[in-house]
Protein backbone atom coordinates (compact mmCIF):
# COMPACT_ATOMS: atom_id res chain seq x y z
CA UNK A 1 0.00 0.00 0.00
CA UNK A 2 1.59 3.57 -1.01
CA UNK A 3 -0.12 5.65 2.15
CA UNK A 4 2.02 6.52 4.61
CA UNK A 5 -0.56 6.74 7.92
CA UNK A 6 -0.76 3.47 9.69
CA UNK A 7 -4.05 1.54 8.40
CA UNK A 8 -5.29 1.94 12.33
CA UNK A 9 -5.84 5.48 11.52
CA UNK A 10 -7.23 5.24 8.12
CA UNK A 11 -9.49 2.65 9.51
CA UNK A 12 -10.71 5.60 12.28
CA UNK A 13 -10.53 8.26 9.92
CA UNK A 14 -12.19 6.69 7.42
CA UNK A 15 -12.83 3.14 6.49
CA UNK A 16 -14.95 2.50 9.71
CA UNK A 17 -16.11 6.04 10.50
CA UNK A 18 -19.29 6.40 9.38
CA UNK A 19 -22.54 9.23 10.32
CA UNK A 20 -23.83 8.50 14.07
CA UNK A 21 -27.43 8.58 14.72
CA UNK A 22 -27.20 7.63 18.11
CA UNK A 23 -25.32 8.46 20.93
CA UNK A 24 -24.26 7.81 24.43
CA UNK A 25 -24.56 10.28 27.23
CA UNK A 26 -20.92 10.42 27.76
CA UNK A 27 -19.82 14.25 27.98
CA UNK A 28 -18.36 15.81 24.68
CA UNK A 29 -15.68 18.74 26.65
CA UNK A 30 -14.55 22.22 25.70
CA UNK A 31 -10.61 20.44 25.84
CA UNK A 32 -12.40 17.86 23.58
CA UNK A 33 -13.35 20.35 21.25
CA UNK A 34 -10.54 22.61 21.59
CA UNK A 35 -8.56 19.78 20.40
CA UNK A 36 -9.92 19.13 17.41
CA UNK A 37 -10.36 22.60 16.57
CA UNK A 38 -6.60 22.53 17.36
CA UNK A 39 -5.81 20.11 14.49
CA UNK A 40 -8.26 20.66 11.39
CA UNK A 41 -7.03 25.17 12.16
CA UNK A 42 -4.20 23.90 9.64
CA UNK A 43 -5.87 22.89 6.39
CA UNK A 44 -6.00 24.66 3.46
CA UNK A 45 -8.43 27.62 2.39
CA UNK A 46 -7.69 30.03 -0.42
CA UNK A 47 -6.39 33.06 0.93
CA UNK A 48 -5.96 31.26 4.22
CA UNK A 49 -9.19 33.13 4.63
CA UNK A 50 -10.78 29.99 7.07
CA UNK A 51 -14.43 31.30 7.28
CA UNK A 52 -15.49 28.48 8.97
CA UNK A 53 -17.56 29.49 12.41
CA UNK A 54 -18.60 27.20 15.02
CA UNK A 55 -21.64 27.54 17.19
CA UNK A 56 -21.48 24.80 20.18
CA UNK A 57 -24.99 24.36 21.46
CA UNK A 58 -24.55 23.33 25.29
CA UNK A 59 -27.67 24.48 27.30
CA UNK A 60 -31.02 23.12 27.49
CA UNK A 61 -32.73 26.23 25.59
CA UNK A 62 -30.19 26.59 23.18
CA UNK A 63 -31.03 23.01 22.10
CA UNK A 64 -34.60 23.25 22.19
CA UNK A 65 -34.74 26.32 19.85
CA UNK A 66 -32.21 24.55 17.34
CA UNK A 67 -34.62 21.59 17.35
CA UNK A 68 -37.74 23.48 16.24
CA UNK A 69 -35.94 23.80 12.85
CA UNK A 70 -34.33 20.09 12.35
CA UNK A 71 -35.87 17.87 9.92
CA UNK A 72 -38.58 15.73 11.79
CA UNK A 73 -36.26 12.70 11.42
CA UNK A 74 -32.94 14.26 12.53
CA UNK A 75 -34.94 15.81 15.53
CA UNK A 76 -34.66 13.08 17.78
CA UNK A 77 -30.57 12.46 17.40
CA UNK A 78 -30.46 16.50 17.78
CA UNK A 79 -32.07 16.31 21.09
CA UNK A 80 -30.18 13.35 22.27
CA UNK A 81 -26.78 14.34 21.36
CA UNK A 82 -24.32 15.44 23.84
CA UNK A 83 -23.02 18.26 22.07
CA UNK A 84 -24.41 19.40 18.62
CA UNK A 85 -22.54 22.29 16.65
CA UNK A 86 -23.21 24.51 14.20
CA UNK A 87 -21.09 25.02 11.04
CA UNK A 88 -21.64 28.51 9.32
CA UNK A 89 -19.55 30.69 6.73
CA UNK A 90 -18.17 34.05 7.74
CA UNK A 91 -19.30 36.03 4.88
CA UNK A 92 -17.32 38.69 6.81
CA UNK A 93 -14.21 36.71 6.75
CA UNK A 94 -11.95 39.59 4.81
CA UNK A 95 -11.75 41.59 7.84
CA UNK A 96 -9.51 38.89 8.75
CA UNK A 97 -7.31 38.45 6.36
CA UNK A 98 -4.82 41.25 6.62
CA UNK A 99 -3.74 39.13 9.56
CA UNK A 100 -4.53 35.60 8.24
CA UNK A 101 -2.75 36.58 4.79
CA UNK A 102 -0.02 39.18 6.33
CA UNK A 103 2.51 38.35 3.29
CA UNK A 104 -0.46 40.22 0.54
CA UNK A 105 -2.94 42.03 3.09
CA UNK A 106 -4.27 44.10 -0.08
CA UNK A 107 -6.08 40.73 -0.55
CA UNK A 108 -8.84 41.95 1.69
CA UNK A 109 -9.77 44.74 -0.96
CA UNK A 110 -8.19 43.56 -3.86
CA UNK A 111 -10.44 40.04 -4.09
CA UNK A 112 -12.93 40.39 -1.66
CA UNK A 113 -14.72 43.79 -1.56
CA UNK A 114 -17.81 42.64 -3.26
CA UNK A 115 -20.00 40.81 -1.42
CA UNK A 116 -21.32 38.26 -3.68
CA UNK A 117 -17.88 37.67 -4.31
CA UNK A 118 -17.15 36.66 -0.62
CA UNK A 119 -20.16 34.87 -0.44
CA UNK A 120 -19.49 32.55 -2.82
CA UNK A 121 -15.82 31.81 -1.62
CA UNK A 122 -16.83 31.85 2.64
CA UNK A 123 -19.05 28.98 1.55
CA UNK A 124 -16.67 26.66 -0.81
CA UNK A 125 -13.72 27.37 2.26
CA UNK A 126 -15.94 26.58 4.91
CA UNK A 127 -17.28 23.92 3.77
CA UNK A 128 -13.74 22.92 2.83
CA UNK A 129 -13.23 23.32 6.63
CA UNK A 130 -16.32 21.95 7.67
CA UNK A 131 -15.13 18.68 5.85
CA UNK A 132 -11.87 18.71 8.23
CA UNK A 133 -13.89 19.31 11.52
CA UNK A 134 -15.38 16.15 10.97
CA UNK A 135 -12.69 14.37 10.51
CA UNK A 136 -11.18 16.37 13.05
CA UNK A 137 -13.71 14.85 15.29
CA UNK A 138 -13.19 11.43 14.21
CA UNK A 139 -9.62 11.88 15.13
CA UNK A 140 -10.49 12.73 18.79
CA UNK A 141 -11.84 9.20 18.75
CA UNK A 142 -15.42 10.56 18.40
CA UNK A 143 -18.61 10.07 16.30
CA UNK A 144 -20.46 13.22 14.17
CA UNK A 145 -23.55 12.99 12.47
CA UNK A 146 -23.66 15.82 10.08
CA UNK A 147 -26.97 16.84 8.61
CA UNK A 148 -28.11 19.94 5.96
CA UNK A 149 -31.81 18.80 6.79
CA UNK A 150 -32.74 22.14 8.91
CA UNK A 151 -34.57 25.02 8.07
CA UNK A 152 -31.27 27.58 7.12
CA UNK A 153 -33.55 30.59 7.71
CA UNK A 154 -34.52 29.73 11.21
CA UNK A 155 -31.30 28.58 12.29
CA UNK A 156 -29.41 31.96 10.74
CA UNK A 157 -32.31 34.20 12.50
CA UNK A 158 -32.15 32.07 15.99
CA UNK A 159 -28.40 31.53 15.74
CA UNK A 160 -26.77 34.24 13.54
CA UNK A 161 -26.71 37.10 11.92
CA UNK A 162 -26.91 38.30 8.39
CA UNK A 163 -22.95 38.02 7.98
CA UNK A 164 -23.40 34.50 8.42
CA UNK A 165 -24.61 31.37 6.74
CA UNK A 166 -25.18 27.73 8.30
CA UNK A 167 -23.77 25.37 6.71
CA UNK A 168 -24.74 22.11 8.56
CA UNK A 169 -25.46 21.09 12.08
CA UNK A 170 -22.91 18.50 13.20
CA UNK A 171 -24.29 15.83 16.23
CA UNK A 172 -21.02 15.04 18.19
CA UNK A 173 -20.44 12.05 20.85
CA UNK A 174 -19.90 8.59 21.02
CA UNK A 175 -22.12 6.43 19.15
CA UNK A 176 -24.51 4.92 21.06
CA UNK A 177 -26.76 1.37 20.16
CA UNK A 178 -27.55 0.67 16.67
CA UNK A 179 -25.97 3.90 15.56
CA UNK A 180 -24.98 3.13 11.88
CA UNK A 181 -27.04 2.40 9.12
CA UNK A 182 -25.31 -0.43 6.81
CA UNK A 183 -22.50 1.45 4.60
CA UNK A 184 -23.62 3.04 1.58
CA UNK A 185 -21.84 1.78 -1.62
CA UNK A 186 -19.05 3.85 -3.06
CA UNK A 187 -18.11 4.93 -6.64
CA UNK A 188 -15.29 2.76 -7.77
CA UNK A 189 -11.79 4.44 -9.09
CA UNK A 190 -11.97 4.58 -12.48
CA UNK A 191 -15.47 5.99 -12.39
CA UNK A 192 -14.55 9.42 -10.44
CA UNK A 193 -10.74 9.88 -12.05
CA UNK A 194 -10.15 10.24 -15.56
CA UNK A 195 -6.49 10.67 -16.78
CA UNK A 196 -5.79 13.41 -19.50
Amino acid sequence: MSLVLDPTAQDLLFREARTANTFTDEPVTEEQVQAVYDLVKYGPTAFNQSPLRIVLVRSAEARERLVQHMAEGNRPKTSTAPLVAILAADNEFHEELPDLFPHFPQAKDAFFAERPVRERSAALNAALQAAYFIIGVRAAGLAAGPMTGFDFAGVQKEFLDGDHTPLMVVNIGRPGEDAWFPRSPRLPFGDVVTTV
